[in-house]
């Protein structure tokens, strides 16, 4: 298909909203300003109407007539009231969200078990067409993140997300006087967004005398792993999923992503930013292709140690940055010299899990990730005051360890026995970029053999779960390469979510997930190529223009076996 130029507001990559969330700005952050229509078409699917409701065919939008709809105990409508136009989210100030159609705004608080509230919102938008979304959030939020709720409803689609009974973006709500808040823990893991989704289609149903015939679940990073956390524990919730750069692996993934920063203390060498950039650049260079995109990451083997010598603006590569570099690449490994999970891909960028800062006199230090500070400081110890330049590779196994032990069983989300999810009829996509910087990609490749290990084989799974790789993308958003759109972008091009649906509803399984790339500057759509399903790849054909994706075709056998991650 051509790509035809489109404007959009350029994306905000999560690396950077899960920084200005944990300054105590996410909800602002995503307030992204609503764009064109994509140019894709991906929201054609979504927004037909599998049940012909009629825009009129509701109730009254008002407290009083919701909260007596909804009668679900424990669970209260705070408001209710037509919605329309222009939205300023609530929080610290943002753009607005504009061009909303009319929608019924609900807000709703459902205790949990411990009596803490969860604060959910519901949006009914009159032009319905028949089907409810879920959608997810970030880094330690669950949500409402506005623009996906916005989204949803531009295609028609009641839509809901909770906070899961905490907007607080630094992870402390773990604690309560010293000890960790199970209640919330359980609820940010897994309970409130099954709660969200049992009041909203309730509500759904009451709101329009008539249930929804597909429910849908669209989410990246933590909405990611939400998405895969219900089709684990809750199959029946959702007929059709989006997974993407899923947050799985929790309590493995997590700890490493202190390894970079591990690496560069324990080393004595803090890498600048430039020296971190030549390095990328190397690499790319060996082996990339003539876009710049590293196709396989796993299988590139250039040696960091070909870099020493060379002069840059922050100094002369050495030995020990060579070094350095490739014990981050390699990942974390116990004092035994056993791997304990992956690390960063070659190409890449090392900004967000091996960040350094450069003072005006030349003194450069580390500026890890805080999501992995305080998962090992506020969770795994119990210590929000954990100073980090204290860990040590020996503490780093031990608090691996600890991680896994107390956490897995609530948060990891990395069962791979999907039988009761698959027996609903339910289907499932999963994709990650291949040049993601916080979530290791090999991570995702690892879950998606062992689902095919546990479920019968390649082809059987590829029947309800398939897994798109996106060489050169980086975390939800495109890079060097291009990605398929996510929720946080409205009105993105290419958003999979109309594969799932296609999928549910017309049996159409997705041989490949178009991607797509805009120029930085111009806000054009400027490059597109296809994801294939995993282990298939794209091959251009030989003629047409190489920056569209219909020059490319999968190549390879379905369901064959593949190389097992590394």
């Amino acid at each position: 298909m051509a790509v035809r130029s489109i404007r959009r507001q350029r994306p905000r990559t999560p690396a950077r909203l899960f920084r200005r969330a944990l300054a105590g700005a996410v909800v602002a952050a995503y307030g992204l300003v609503l764009v064109s229509a994509s140019s894709s078409g991906a929201h054609a699917s979504s927004t037909s109407n599998p049940t012909a409701a009629a825009a009129s065919s509701h109730i009254a939008c008002n407290t009083s007539a919701v909260n007596a709809a909804l009668s679900t105990s424990g669970a209260t409508v705070t408001s209710a009231a037509p919605l329309s136009g222009t939205f300023m989210p609530p929080g610290p100030p943002g753009p607005p969200i504009t061009g909303l159609p009319r929608v019924c705004a609900v807000n709703i608080t459902q205790n949990d078990s411990a009596g803490n509230p969860m604060h959910l919102v519901i949006w009914l938008p009159d032009n319905w067409n028949g089907r409810f979304q879920g959608v997810g959030g970030a880094g330690f939020l669950c949500g409402p993140l506005f623009p996906e709720l916005a989204d949803g409803v531009l295609s028609g689609y009641a839509t809901g997300a909770t906070d899961c009974g905490s907007l607080d973006p630094t992870g402390s709500f773990a604690l309560k006087g010293g000890k960790l808040n199970t209640a919330l823990i359980d609820d940010f893991a897994y309970n409130g967004i099954h709660a969200m989704t049992v009041d909203g289609k309730r509500l759904t149903t009451r709101y329009y005398s008539s249930a929804p015939k597909f429910s849908y679940f669209n989410g990246c990073s933590t909405g990611g792993r939400e998405g895969l956390m219900e089709a684990q524990r809750f199959p029946t919730d959702y007929n059709g999923i989006v997974s993407a750069a899923p947050a799985i692996n929790w309590t493995k993934f997590i700890p490493a992503e202190i390894w970079p920063e591990l690496v560069m203390l324990r080393s004595h060498d803090f890498l600048p930013a430039c020296k971190e950039a030549a390095f990328t650049d190397a690499v790319t260079r060996a082996c990339g292709g003539t876009d710049g995109v590293i196709q396989s990451p796993d299988t590139c083997n250039w040696n960091p140690s070909d870099l020493i010598g060379l002069v840059t603006p922050c100094g002369r590569i050495t030995a020990a940055d060579a070094a350095v570099v490739r014990k981050i690449w390699s990942g974390p490994s116990n004092t035994s010299g056993r791997k304990l999970w992956y690390g960063l891909e070659p190409g890449a960028s090392f900004g967000g899990l091996a960040g350094t800062a450069t003072s005006p006199g030349g003194v450069t230090s580390g500026t890890p990730f805080p999501i992995a500070i305080a998962w090992l400081g506020t969770w795994v110890q119990q210590n929000p005051t954990w100073d980090w330049h204290t860990l040590t590779y020996s503490e780093l196994d031990q608090l691996f360890q600890r991680s896994i032990s107390e956490f897995s069983p609530t948060i990891a989300t990395d069962n791979p026995n999907l039988t009761k999810f698959r027996k609903a009829g339910g289907k499932i996509i999963i994709w990650h970029g291949l040049a993601d910087q916080l979530i290791f990609p090999q991570g995702s490749v690892n879950y998606y053999r062992r689902v095919q290990a546990t479920m019968g084989g390649a082809l059987k799974t590829d029947t309800f779960a398939r897994l798109f790789l996106a060489p050169g993308a980086q975390h939800c958003a495109s890079a060097v390469g291009p990605a398929p759109g996510t929720p946080y972008q409205l009105r993105a091009p290419a958003i999979p979510l109309p594969s799932v649906v296609n999928w549910v509803e017309h049996s159409k399984a997705p041989l490949s997930l178009l991607a797509v790339k805009a120029d930085p500057q111009t806000n054009f759509v400027t490059e597109s190529r296809i994801l294939c399903a995993y282990p298939l790849t794209a091959v251009y054909d030989g003629h047409g223009n190489p920056n569209v994706a219909s020059s490319y075709r999968c190549s390879g056998t379905l369901g064959a076996g593949s190389k097992p991650p590394r």
